[in-house]
């Protein structure tokens, strides 16, 4: 008995049709950058982030132009001299923070997110050095220089021949406040320019987003604050 040959209704799709092509190695791909972008942001949103400085309220320790590595780890403990980035929104700037901008989590997430982008968020965020930390007594004349609680500061991140105010100030740090100062005492609108402002120029510690750990351009400037960390 003879039979008629059949029709292999299982053959592959015909060469060409996008429809056979596997897309399992495109979704993997996109996997991974989904895995690495996200990585990055939790990165910046916790660990480190970078921060470009426009001015030279801190020169000579931090020069204008210079790119710095913030880190984000033990960003609550903060001791005198330390250099610090912190969120002025609230004491320092007059732009109204975002609501979107929460200090939560979910808020910190969204804020690394969006500064991703490019997105401003109406945050405004300051990079000074700590002279007074909660329940100090921080005061200053231009002969005396920088005291705390009566008792001199050394301060040689100061460039040479500079003095360590101009106008005498008698402050008082409240606790979970910090005081701070520019390196360059002629030209920074530190806590000094706030006094009279609610909250006396005094900023939350909350507010720290991080201490300046490292310098990475430019290049012929690269590493560590070195004396000048205080």
């Amino acid at each position: 008995m003879s039979t008629e040959p059949t029709q292999d209704t299982s053959a592959s799709t015909p060469a060409g049709d996008p429809a056979g092509v596997d897309a399992r190695p495109a979704r993997r791909l996109l996997l991974e950058i989904g895995i690495a972008v996200l990585l990055v942001v939790l990165l910046r949103a916790f660990v480190m982030q970078s921060f470009h400085v426009p001015s030279g309220s801190m020169e000579p320790t931090i020069m204008p132009g210079d790119r710095v590595v913030v880190t984000k780890i033990g960003a609550g403990e903060v001791e005198r001299g330390d250099v610090i980035v912190f969120d002025g929104t609230d004491t320092f700037a007059a732009a109204d923070r975002t609501p979107f901008a929460s200090d939560g989590v979910i808020g910190r997430t969204l804020s690394a997110i969006a500064s991703t982008l490019s997105i401003d968020l109406g945050e405004q965020d300051f990079l000074k050095r700590v002279a007074g930390v909660g329940g100090d007594r921080v005061t200053c004349t231009p002969d005396d220089g920088l005291q705390v609680d009566g008792q001199p500061v050394d301060e040689p991140w100061l460039e040479r021949g500079t003095t360590a105010c101009d106008t005498p100030f008698d402050v008082t740090v409240p606790q979970g406040r910090l005081f701070v100062l520019g390196d360059n005492r002629g030209d920074s609108a530190d806590s000094r320019a706030h006094l009279g402002d609610p909250g006396g120029g005094m900023v939350p510690v909350d507010d720290v987003v991080g201490h300046v750990a490292w310098r990475y351009w430019p290049l012929d400037r690269i590493g560590g604050l070195g004396d000048h960390a205080g």
